[in-house]
């Protein structure tokens, strides 16, 4: 079976061997993210998720604050990693940082109040999708990139750094950049425990 959708999803890789030598201009990159965001799905078309993209000195901020955020939390001897983890993705040429709108979320706990309780939820698969298609348009690109969850402990920092609004939760942070190694087998588990088929 042939099918182009499937052929960019397997270019979808983690990496973490990031550069700074994007094959697409800064502009290009850009672009691509927000088109990958407008066009990823949301419940009831809340357009839920929020971006902040970040390039250049704004990028490496970022990694900072989240440097120092974890300096107290981590043990001195367990350090090393933890400040080689930051380099790594300080080294990229961005960083997409994802949000969901609490406002949002809210507004639709209160117009559809049968379904209040699953809101958050649907907003969780809403942050998902958007990540997943910004994720694999910049694959596409040739660009590489990882998804890293370093919420909440940078949330306050970040949201007073850049003056975002207070309804904005950071749910992950997407450093991306060129792709300075190759990318390993990707190994699955067996089909028989993924998935059943009844007919």
């Amino acid at each position: 079976m042939t099918s182009n959708a499937i052929s960019l999803f397997t270019k979808r890789r983690t990496q973490y061997a990031l550069g700074k030598n994007l094959p697409i201009s800064v502009e290009q990159a850009e672009a691509l993210i927000r088109e990958a965001v407008r066009q990823a799905p949301s419940s009831f078309n809340s357009q839920s998720s929020r971006v902040v993209i970040l390039f250049g000195v704004a990028h490496e901020k970022l990694w900072n604050i989240t440097r120092e955020t974890l300096r107290p939390m981590v043990p001195a001897d367990a350090f090393v990693k933890t400040d080689a983890k930051m380099d790594s993705f300080a080294a990229g040429a961005g960083t997409v940082l994802f949000f969901e709108d609490q406002a949002v979320v809210q507004k639709l706990q209160q117009d559809f109040a049968l379904y209040a309780d699953k809101f958050p939820m649907f907003s969780e698969h809403s942050a998902g999708m958007a990540q997943f298609a910004v994720w694999t348009a910049l694959a596409e690109a040739g660009i590489g990139a990882s998804l890293q969850h370093y919420s909440p402990v940078i949330d306050a920092e970040v949201t007073r750094t850049w003056e975002l609004p207070a309804s904005w939760a950071l749910r992950a942070q997407m450093p991306f950049g060129s792709n300075e190694a190759p990318f390993g087998e990707k190994a699955f588990i067996a089909d028989e425990t993924r998935f059943r088929v009844y007919r």
